[in-house]
């Protein structure tokens, strides 16, 4: 018997949306990113983009635990010589695009190549309860009901 391969024609993606209110950041986007792998799917195959489309709203409620939000620091280079820059998870989420914490999150647990940053594209995070994808009719995944775990009070 031979091992099952998926092939890119055979593919069923699956709109799935989550609701990230009160959710904790490293729980959410570690479920976020199996889905957009496809690993959930007992079709999964490593080389193929087989997983679901991903929406996820309510991106600015969500909860850091422990001293994450004051002590958590994300760096970035500008380029130019002794250019590099931080920022803490808070001024993060408290700023202009606090969706960028859970997308972060998500892209540092996917693979580092071309597949990944095409699996990434099925990622859409807002900041917001609003979202445009309502046409494709995304399933709801309640991931504060997997696990008592996954949810805190902010």
């Amino acid at each position: 018997m031979a091992t099952y391969a998926a092939k890119p024609a055979d593919i069923e993606k699956k709109w799935v949306m989550i609701d990230a209110e009160g959710l904790v950041v490293g729980r959410l986007a570690t479920i976020v990113a199996m889905r957009l792998r496809g690993k959930h799917k007992p079709t999964y195959t490593p080389h193929v983009d087989d997983g679901d489309h991903v929406v996820v709203i309510n991106a600015d409620k969500v909860v850091l635990t422990g001293r994450k939000v004051q002590q958590k620091v994300y760096y970035h280079h500008t380029g130019y010589i002794g250019g590099i820059k931080e920022r803490t998870a808070g001024f993060i989420l408290g700023g202009k695009f606090p969706e960028r914490v859970v997308e972060k999150a998500v892209e540092r647990m996917l693979p580092r190549g071309p597949l990944a940053r095409r699996q990434l594209g099925n990622l859409r995070v807002y900041a917001g309860s609003e979202h445009p994808h309502a046409a494709q009719q995304p399933e709801k995944l309640d991931i504060a009901a997997m696990n008592r775990k996954n949810v805190r009070k902010a």
